[in-house]
C-alpha cells in the first residue's frame, strides 16, 4: 500500500524580518536534512527589504532600505508590507521532485490562484516567476541544501510598487512589476491570498507525492 506523504504544516508569521524569518528557514530546513520534522510552509509579509540572490550583480548606488545576501537564485528583488511571501520548506528526494520540477510547481501554484481571482497567470521563457498581462506578479526563487528546498516565492497583492524603481528587479525593467490590486483594480490584501496559496502549494506536493 502507498503511503502519501505528509501534509505541509502551515505556519503564519505576520509581519516579520527578514532576519528572523531567514533565521527560522534555515532551522527548518537543517532538520529536514538530517531527517527530522516535516515539511513546513512559512506564510509572512516582510517590512522593506532588499534581497540579492546568487545571480545578483549588484545595484548601482546606495538603495532606500536595507538589503541582504541570501542563498536563493535569481537576482534582486524587493520586499515589503502587502506582499505575501510564501517559504516552504521541502525535501524534494522524499517527494521525488527535482529543483526545475519544483520550480514549475511553486509557478504552478500561483497560476492556480490568480486563476480564482479570474486572471490568468503566464510563464515567461527563460525566466522563473509568474506574469499576467504581461507583467509580473510573482518573484519566486529557491535554495537547496542536503535535498532540502528553502525560500520561495513572492506574490504582491496591494504591495507599493515603488521601491522597485531603485532596481532592476529579477533583471528586468522596474516598470514590468505588478500587483493583484493592479490588475483587479480592487484592494487585495496579503492575507487574502493565504488560503488559497497553502491550498495550491498543497496541491502541488499532493501531484508530486
Amino acid at each position: 500500500m502507498t503511503v502519501s506523504a505528509p501534509a505541509l504544516l502551515t505556519r503564519d508569521l505576520g509581519l516579520i524580518g527578514y532576519d528572523e524569518a531567514w533565521a527560522l528557514q534555515r532551522a527548518l530546513a537543517a532538520e529536514r536534512a538530517d531527517g527530522r520534522g516535516r515539511d513546513v510552509l512559512l506564510l509572512l509579509e516582510h517590512p522593506p527589504v532588499y534581497t540579492r540572490g546568487t545571480s545578483s550583480r549588484g545595484e548601482g548606488g546606495p538603495l532606500p532600505h536595507p538589503v541582504r545576501d541570501a542563498e536563493r537564485g535569481g537576482q534582486t528583488t524587493y520586499h515589503g508590507p502587502g506582499q505575501l511571501v510564501a517559504y516552504p520548506i521541502v525535501h524534494l528526494k522524499e517527494r521525488g521532485l527535482t529543483v526545475g520540477a519544483w520550480l514549475r510547481g511553486l509557478e504552478s501554484a500561483v497560476i492556480a490562484v490568480l486563476a480564482g481571482f479570474g486572471l490568468e497567470g503566464e510563464r515567461v521563457a527563460g525566466a522563473t516567476g509568474v506574469w499576467c498581462r504581461g507583467r509580473k506578479t510573482a518573484s519566486i526563487g529557491v535554495a537547496v541544501k542536503g535535498w532540502v528546498a528553502y525560500h520561495g516565492l513572492a506574490l504582491n497583492a496591494e504591495l507599493d510598487l515603488a521601491p522597485f524603481a531603485a532596481i532592476r528587479p529579477c533583471g528586468f525593467a522596474p516598470e514590468v512589476m505588478t500587483s493583484l490590486t493592479q490588475l483587479l483594480g480592487r484592494r487585495v490584501g496579503a492575507a487574502e491570498l493565504k488560503a488559497p496559496l497553502a491550498a495550491a502549494l498543497e496541491a502541488e506536493l499532493s501531484h508530486a507525492a
